[in-house]
């Protein structure tokens, strides 16, 4: 894999993170392969997601129900296969909370898209608590986001809209 590849994937990822925090449907179908799968832990109803349109839809309905915003901590790519693993922070904020965790993502060499993601979180989602995080690790020392940066756009379609 060449240093072009990992500034691809980097930027590929990063694009989706934006088109989340966007809800743009079209954005974010753009980042993956029409037959993505997005698996998550236990919990979530309707997992695993399946295909780049039900993915897109699914981060919308977030984005417009939970107040969705979503922040980049870390991002590796490896240096010799098509993957990398970021690790983010989910913040929903008509909620007042927030989830920390890390994917694993596999690309698609041939079209530079995403087809799979694995999302694994920092902690049980637990519903005690304002942010699920690790506990006494210190994420403002490490410089991660405290507050999420809330670009709630104003021309956001939602599901039912779409």
């Amino acid at each position: 894999m060449t240093h072009s590849d990992q500034d691809r994937y980097a930027a590929l990822i990063r694009r989706y993170f934006d088109a989340c925090n966007e809800a743009d449907y079209d954005k974010l179908v753009s980042c993956f392969t029409p037959d993505a799968v997005h698996y998550f832990p236990a919990g979530l109803p309707d997992v695993p997601w399946r295909s780049a349109n039900t993915i897109a839809r699914k981060w919308q309905w977030c984005v417009a129900e939970l107040g969705s915003q979503w922040t980049i901590e870390k991002i590796l790519v490896s240096h010799d296969s098509a993957e990398a693993v970021i690790e983010w922070t989910h913040w929903k904020t008509k909620l007042g909370t927030a989830l920390r965790g890390d994917e694993w993502y596999v690309f698609d060499r041939d079209t530079c898209r995403i087809k799979e993601i694995r999302a694994y979180y920092a902690s049980p989602a637990d519903k005690g608590v304002a942010i699920n995080e690790l506990v006494a690790f210190d994420y403002h020392e490490r410089g991660y986001h405290l507050k999420a940066q809330t670009t709630q756009p104003a021309n956001a379609k939602t599901e039912e809209q779409s």
